[in-house]
């Protein structure tokens, strides 16, 4: 139950940056709002900087979230992605000596990312973290977090795959070192109750994913549901089924147009959805409010897009949102 108000509260906080992003302050572009009121002038510029692969359908809908509320609010907005912490800190120290106006980061790797954060904090620009790392979020000085509590989200997963029937769970994990997917496992392990066994893949190897799978499920009968943790991985997993010839069901986290088509056709049970578009366009709202009228959301606490869920349900009518690359 406690999960349950912790959700509706995050999507409560969601609504009403949401609300805030039609009808708050306006911004520098050159045309007319939706309402004809003429744009305030403002100059902020905003550095969005994830640990996103190039090329990964999950961080572009992030990237597009960003972009569009840049474009809404008047809001200048860069990003840039690198998934080695190291490479990411110096994205972050470049944003800082450009004296952008704020910056939105993902923290995969938090203390990597640890003293460039505290530097952009103590520069005088605000920061909001998405994704992963809310647990370090305020330490490190960021004036919110935006995205799912990858532990509640785990849990919610695990009941899901009890529910379905499910014995023994593979919790299938493709990024090392990146502590919200351990979190979700942990969540999963918690929610499921039983038997949940984490292996270990590389996100850049799709062949060696399937191969991996595969041999696990045939080495282990007993598995009868694979949690993946990435929509790529989700594709990978099913395919692995199939070649094993094992009865075992998956489930994944993120959705993309693969997916949505992988529940269709019942190859996937659901997707846990954090629905990273708005982790791309709330923070650009939360600065803009920010710097006009210095609102602040959350209350210090994460500002939750997540965790829903996408089943044959409600399938259909996600998959005309994810056509145009929002979901």
């Amino acid at each position: 139950m406690k999960s349950r108000l912790v959700i509706r509260a995050g999507v409560a906080l969601a609504g009403v940056a949401l609300l805030a992003a039609c009808s708050g302050p306006t911004g520098t572009n050159s045309q007319t709002t939706q309402n004809n009121s003429t744009p305030a002038t403002g100059d902020l510029k905003v550095a969005v900087i994830t640990h996103g692969t190039a090329g990964d359908a999950f961080w572009s809908v992030v990237k597009v979230g960003a972009e569009d509320a840049g474009k809404q609010l008047g809001v200048g907005v860069t990003y840039n992605s690198d998934g080695d912490p190291g490479a990411q800190a110096k994205l972050i120290d470049n944003a800082v000596s450009q004296k952008v106006g704020g910056i939105v980061v993902s923290m995969a790797n938090p203390d990597a990312l640890k003293t460039s954060i505290e530097n952009a904090v103590k520069a005088g620009i605000p920061v909001i973290t998405i994704n992963s790392g809310s647990a370090k979020s305020a330490e490190f000085g960021a004036m919110a977090h935006v995205g799912q509590e990858e532990s509640i989200a785990g849990e919610e997963a695990g009941k899901k795959l009890k529910a379905a029937g499910k014995t023994k769970l593979l919790c299938v994990i493709h990024e090392a070192g990146n502590t919200g997917l351990n979190q979700r496992c942990d969540g999963a392990r918690t929610g499921f109750g039983g038997p949940v066994e984490n292996l270990q893949v590389d996100i850049s190897n799709p062949t060696d994913i399937e191969a991996r799978i595969k041999a696990k499920l045939q080495s282990d009968t007993a598995v009868d549901g694979v949690l993946a943790l990435n929509p790529q991985v989700a594709v990978n997993a099913a395919s692995a089924i199939k070649g094993a010839g094992s009865k075992a069901q998956v489930a994944t986290f993120d959705l993309n147009a693969d997916v949505v088509t992988s529940i269709k056709a019942g190859e996937v049970l659901f997707a846990v959805d954090q629905q990273q578009y708005q982790q791309g366009y709330l923070p650009i709202v939360m600065l803009k409010l920010f710097k006009d009228n210095a609102n602040t959301l959350g209350g210090g606490k994460p500002v939750l897009t997540g965790p829903g869920f996408v089943d044959k349900s409600n399938v259909d009518k996600v998959a005309e949102y994810a056509k145009n690359g929002k979901r």
